[in-house]
């Protein structure tokens, strides 16, 4: 069929064409669909290929990360055996549990040094925090005057062993008796104390629970 038999096709009376025009209109109508789903299945595959390559540079990036987390691994561990050590150091600085008596004594003592009087002295019940150190609250109510309460700190930092004493609701303020006795104050409320704990005071603590539910279990088999 040649090209100007096709262009005196009339397009409005698609059955009166002969045999060979159709044939080449269906066959271009099979390609355009063909194109088309090929066009079409390409677009999605063009965006699973695009996903998959953000995949990949992610994939790379925290495979990078983590072979520089192996890569300094040793090192790493090292670092954190130091701070332990170093740690460890500091809190044996701290009075020991043997040592803690002896310790209260001393701080009593060293207000009474600086002439301040203890009107209450009363240490509390122990709490041990993230197994590695003891708190021990202390009720108390000193009169004293502002040099004598500061001669009171200077002794305290001045003991063998580190002292560390935090204040928890303590009020420092004029006594009913200042005018008279030249600014007396008087100071009140709860200061904490810390200490050292030992290894086997944590071991004995975790033991003491299924120590406790072993105890308590009825017995078996027994009438």
């Amino acid at each position: 069929m040649k090209l100007s038999d096709l262009r005196n096709l009339d397009r409005n009376n698609l059955g009166a064409w002969p045999q060979g025009a159709k044939l080449l209109l269906c066959g271009v109508l099979f390609a355009l669909l063909l194109l088309a789903g090929w066009a079409w299945s390409i677009r999605d595959q063009q965006d699973t290929l695009e996903q998959k390559r953000g995949q990949e540079v992610q994939l790379k990036q925290d495979f990078h990360e983590k072979q520089v987390k192996v890569v300094n691994l040793e090192k790493l561990k090292q670092q954190l055996d130091d701070m332990r050590e170093i740690l460890h150091q500091l809190l044996r600085q701290l009075p020991s549990k043997t040592q803690m008596p002896e310790l209260l004594i001393d701080i009593s003592q060293a207000a009474l040094s600086a002439g301040l009087e203890t009107q209450l002295f009363q240490p509390g019940p122990e709490t041990i925090k993230e197994n590695f150190y003891a708190e021990k609250p202390i009720s108390l109510r000193m009169l004293g005057t502002y040099h004598q309460f500061g001669s009171f700190i200077s002794a305290v930092a001045a003991l063998p062993r580190v002292v560390i004493l935090t204040m928890h609701d303590v009020s420092l303020k004029p006594s009913a008796a200042g005018p008279k006795t030249g600014g007396e104050l008087t100071l009140e409320g709860t200061v904490k104390t810390y200490r050292y704990v030992e290894e086997d005071e944590v071991d004995n603590k975790k033991a003491a629970p299924a120590q406790k539910t072993a105890a308590g279990a009825p017995a078996k088999g027994g009438q």
